[in-house]
């Protein structure tokens, strides 16, 4: 175990902390093996043990300190581009058919939908211009 350089015990790090990487799917694994992977390269440079373990807590606590925000910013903002029903939801139809709590028609993105209106008491003509509040199904819920 002696004849082995430390770089290579640092890639093997690297390695194992990229398996619960991939079961997990905790980026900071990542994060550690990237740390891990800059010591071995100090290490390759002939960098002594405490210079390598500063070099690996250093990276990774930088990683996990600048990337770790990021993502979570990305992950909690919604798409940029709607698409399907969330693309309906709050767009203008028109009345085709009477529409009331029990059902009736609109023209919704130039297509003929069946409707019903939020507020079951309320009953809208043909011709009137709606905003669609849901899609539930292939209805649309209007008001």
């Amino acid at each position: 175990m002696n004849d082995i350089d430390a770089w290579v015990w640092w890639l093997v790090a690297a390695a194992g902390l990229g398996i619960p990487l991939v079961v997990t799917a905790m980026p900071e694994f990542g994060m550690l093996a990237v740390g891990a992977v800059a010591a071995a390269v100090a290490s390759g440079f002939g960098a002594d043990l405490v210079v390598q373990v500063l070099v690996f807590v250093a990276v990774s606590v930088a990683l996990i300190a600048v990337v770790r925000p990021v993502a979570a910013r990305h992950r909690a903002q919604r798409p940029q581009l709607a698409t399907g029903v969330d693309a309906l939801r709050g767009r203008q139809a028109v009345v085709l058919e009477r529409v009331d709590g029990s059902g009736g028609r609109i023209k919704l993105a130039g297509e003929v939908w069946s409707a019903r209106a939020l507020d079951t008491g309320r009953t809208y003509e043909a011709g009137e211009e709606v905003d669609v509040v849901d899609i539930e199904g292939a209805t649309a819920i209007i008001m």
